[in-house]
C-alpha cells in the first residue's frame, strides 16, 4: 500500500452503518449538486437575455465541470495523505460566493468567474463526501455509496424544475435564492465534520513502512489499465448524460415546438428516473455483480438511445424514464468498483471517477455545443445516441472475483 493510503482499523471500526451521517452527507450532496444544476438550468435564460451561442453555453458548462473535476482527484490525493475534516464547509463558502456572482453577473466573463467559485466548492466537497460515506458504511459499502450518490443525482434532477418554477418567472436573479442552499449546507457540514474528526482514530493513514507486501509490476499495469477503461466508460456515460441534460431541451423546443417551461418537465422525467436508478444500482450490484451492472447500464441503454431521436413526442417520456433509470444504475457502482480496484485510495479514486471523468465529459459539452452551432441540434442529438454503445468496452474490466483475489493478496 502506497504512502498516504487510508486503512480501517478492524478492532475499532464501528460495525454498524451510520445512517444518520449517510443521510446527512446525502442531503448536503443534494444541496451542492442543486447549486451546480443552476448553471445548465439557466442556459435557455442566458441564451435569450445575453444572446449567448451554443458554443458559449458549452464553455460555461466546461468551466464549471473542469474546475470541479480537475481539482477533485487533487483534493482526494491531498486528503488521503493529510486529514482535513473541515475542508468541506470551507469549500461550500466558495460555492456561496459563486451563487451570488451568478445572480448579479451581467456579462459572459462574470458568469465564467462565478462558476469557477461553484466548481472549486464542489471539488472540495465530493472526494471528502465519498470518504465520509465510506467511513459511515460499516459493512454496507454499496448501499452507503448509493445513499450518498442519490443525493447528488436528486440535486441534479431539480435543474429543469428550477428553470420552470424559478428562472422562467424571475430570470437570472433567481439564483440568489440558492445562496440559502449553501448556507444550510455549511451548517450541516460543520456537524458532519465534527463526527469525521472523531472517527480519524478508526481510519488511520498508513505509511509505506507499515505495509510490507510488494504488488507485482504486472498487477500494477492491469490495475492502471482497468482504471483507464473505467474512466473512459464514465466519460462515455457522462457525455451522453450531459448531452441530453444540457441540449435535449433545445431539441424539444426546436423540433417538437415546446416552450421552455414544457421542455423542462421532459428533462425532469429523465433526471428523476436517474435518481431512482442510482439508488437501486448499489443493491442490484450486490446481487448481479459490479462489472455486470456497469455493462448493462450502458449496453442496455444503447438500443433505446438509438431510437429516441426518431420517435414521436408521446414516446419521449417513457423512453426518457427507462433510459434515465438504466443509465444511472452504475453511477454509484463505478465508485465502489474503483475503490476496490485501488483499496486505500478512497479520496483520490473517488475524485478521479466522480471528478476527472466528468471533466472529460465537460469537454464533450463544448464539442456538442460547437457541433450544434455548426450543424444542427437534431444532428447533435443523433450523434449522442450512439455513445452508449461504448459500454461494450466494459468487457475489458476485471471480473468482481478477480478484484477480490487481488485484494486478498495485497
Amino acid at each position: 500500500m502506497a504512502v498516504g493510503t487510508l486503512k480501517a482499523n478492524p478492532s475499532q471500526k464501528p460495525a454498524v452503518t451510520m445512517y444518520s451521517i449517510l443521510f446527512a452527507i446525502s442531503f448536503v450532496h443534494m444541496l451542492n449538486d442543486s447549486m451546480q444544476a443552476v448553471i445548465p438550468a439557466i442556459f435557455p435564460i442566458l441564451e435569450r437575455s445575453m444572446g449567448l451561442s451554443f458554443t458559449q453555453l458549452g464553455w460555461i458548462a466546461f468551466t464549471l465541470n473542469i474546475t470541479s473535476s480537475v481539482m477533485q482527484p487533487v483534493v482526494g490525493w491531498y486528503t488521503d495523505k493529510s486529514t482535513s475534516p473541515y475542508l468541506m464547509p470551507v469549500g461550500m463558502g466558495a460555492s456561496l460566493i459563486g451563487m451570488l456572482g451568478i445572480a448579479y453577473a451581467d456579462s459572459f466573463t462574470y458568469i465564467i468567474l462565478s462558476v469557477i467559485g461553484i466548481g472549486l466548492g464542489s471539488a472540495a466537497f465530493h472526494p471528502e463526501g465519498s470518504r465520509v460515506a465510506y467511513m459511515a458504511a460499516g459493512n454496507r459499502r454499496g448501499l452507503a455509496q448509493s445513499i450518498y450518490q442519490v443525493g447528488g443525482n436528486t440535486g441534479t434532477s431539480l435543474a429543469p424544475i428550477m428553470t420552470a418554477l424559478v428562472f422562467v418567472p424571475l430570470g437570472q436573479f433567481g439564483a440568489i435564492w440558492f445562496t440559502s442552499f449553501a448556507a444550510i449546507a455549511i451548517f450541516v457540514l460543520l456537524y458532519i465534520s465534527g463526527w469525521y474528526s472523531k472517527q480519524l482514530v478508526n481510519f488511520p493513514r498508513v505509511t509505506k513502512t507499515t505495509h510490507k507486501k510488494n504488488v507485482p509490476h504486472t498487477r500494477k499495469k492491469k490495475v492502471l489499465f482497468a482504471l483507464g477503461v473505467l474512466v473512459f466508460l464514465v466519460f462515455a456515460r457522462s457525455w451522453y448524460f450531459s448531452g441530453i441534460g444540457n441540449y435535449y431541451q433545445f431539441y424539444l423546443i426546436e423540433d417538437y415546438g415546446l416552450s421552455i417551461r414544457q421542455a423542462q418537465f421532459y428533462i425532469f422525467v429523465y433526471m428523476g428516473a436517474g435518481v431512482l436508478g442510482t439508488f437501486l444500482g448499489g443493491p442490484l450490484a450486490d446481487r448481479l455483480g459490479k462489472r455486470n451492472m456497469i455493462f448493462w447500464s450502458l449496453a442496455g441503454t444503447a438500443p433505446l438511445a438509438l431510437i429516441l431521436p426518431h420517435v414521436g413526442l408521446f414516446m419521449v417520456i417513457p423512453l426518457f424514464f427507462i433510459i434515465g433509470f438504466i443509465l444511472n444504475t452504475s453511477f454509484s457502482v463505478t465508485v465502489v468498483y474503483a475503490q476496490e480496484l485501488m483499496p486505500g485510495r478512497i479520496g483520490m479514486v473517488s475524485g478521479l471517477i466522480v471528478g476527472l471523468a466528468f471533466g472529460m465529459g465537460a469537454i464533450g459539452s463544448v464539442l456538442l455545443g460547437k457541433m450544434a452551432d455548426v450543424t444542427s441540434i437534431s444532428f447533435t442529438m443523433l450523434f449522442v445516441s450512439f455513445l452508449p454503445l461504448l459500454g461494450l468496452f466494459t468487457m475489458l474490466l476485471p471480473k468482481d472475483e478477480t478484484l477480490e483475489k487481488w485484494s486478498s493478496e495485497s
